[in-house]
């Protein structure tokens, strides 16, 4: 879509938004493993009736840091992408 625009493909916040992208993914591609294990130690504990294991919070605590650089790094994607900021 950038050349359709006519933008260069080597423009800095065009390569940076990609940059971007690409660390958005590495941190949501453990995100995902780690929200179906926490989905099956919850089902497990809630058909047993006992209480979620150390290991659920454990696991709770690396999907939210993980989330953290992920959702940052999409809002400036989103910011570089509208506006096309131009960094020397």
């Amino acid at each position: 879509m950038a050349g359709m625009m006519h933008y260069s493909l080597s423009a800095h916040w065009l390569a940076i938004s990609l940059l971007l992208y690409i660390l958005a993914g590495v941190c949501w591609i453990p995100v995902v493993w780690l929200q179906i294990k926490v989905k099956q130690m919850a089902e497990f504990a809630l058909a047993n009736k006992q209480p979620l294991p150390q290991r659920y919070y454990q696991f709770m605590r690396c999907w939210f840091w993980l989330g953290w650089p992920a959702f940052i790094a999409v809002l400036i994607i989103f910011y570089l992408m509208t506006f096309k900021v131009v960094v020397v």
